[in-house]
Order: C-alpha cells, then sequence, then structure tokens
C-alpha cells in the first residue's frame, strides 16, 4: 500500500493535532484532560445538557458519550443531576472545576487552530477545511 494514500494522510495530521493539543492542555495545566474530553466540555450548556443531545452534538455513539462523561465526572469537571424537565432524565452540568478546565480548554484548542492557520496561510487554511467539509458531508 502506497506510504501517502489520502486515508493515510489524514490520520497521521489528526495524530499531529491530537499531539499539540495534548501539550497545549497541558501547558495550560490541565494535562489530566484527554482533548476529546476537552471538545466535550465545550459542547456541554451552563445550564446543562442531556446525554443524549450531548451525544448527537459530539456525533459519537451514546455509549462513548457516557464513558466520556463517567470520566470527566472522576475528574471533577462534571457532575449529573436530575433534569427537571423530565424526571427520568439527567443533565450533566459543568462544575466548579469544568468551567474553569473548560476555559482553558477553549484557549488551548484556539492556539492549536491558529498555529495551523499561521503554517498553511488563510486561503490554504480556508481551502483545506472546505475540503475536509466536502469529504465528511459529500453531496448526495
Amino acid at each position: 500500500m502506497e506510504q501517502s494514500n489520502l486515508s493515510r494522510m489524514l490520520l497521521e495530521a489528526y495524530r499531529a493535532l491530537e499531539v499539540e493539543t495534548q501539550r497545549a492542555l497541558a501547558d495550560r495545566g490541565i494535562g489530566d484532560l484527554r482533548s476529546s474530553y476537552a471538545w466535550t466540555l465545550l459542547l456541554i450548556d451552563r445550564s446543562g445538557t442531556r446525554l443524549s443531545d450531548l451525544s448527537r452534538r459530539a456525533g459519537v455513539s451514546r455509549q462513548a458519550t457516557m464513558q466520556a462523561v463517567d470520566d470527566l465526572v472522576t475528574l471533577g469537571c462534571v457532575r449529573r443531576i436530575p433534569d427537571e424537565v423530565d424526571g427520568r432524565a439527567k443533565l450533566v452540568r459543568l462544575t466548579a472545576r469544568g468551567l474553569r478546565h473548560r476555559a482553558e480548554a477553549r484557549r488551548a484548542l484556539a492556539a492549536v487552530e491558529g498555529r495551523s492557520k499561521r503554517l498553511l496561510g488563510d486561503r490554504r487554511y480556508d481551502a483545506l477545511r472546505t475540503a475536509l467539509e466536502d469529504l465528511i458531508a459529500p453531496e448526495e
């Protein structure tokens, strides 16, 4: 198999961005937070978010979302509370620590994005984003 095929290159680019994101999180004192959990924190509303909504926003399975939330509970970043509208449901709500981690995660992710944009330049960066959007959701 050819080393430079598109799938392989996309995977390597993803891995490089993940490493850079982990470093940026660690530099901001939240090295215990995986980059996927940083993204999860950004998807939680201040008033709380149902697990099903969080799963839909993240574009992952409910089971994967539940695991991420369990880990974020262990880290002290979120807690589960009863949903006042539907007593059977639970909301995921950020704790004070979660709010601080989310703010730092937002800064870390923006720094990685900014570095990528500077590296590529505006035109190439925008072209890459457009191409990736086309690959993710091709027209039918």
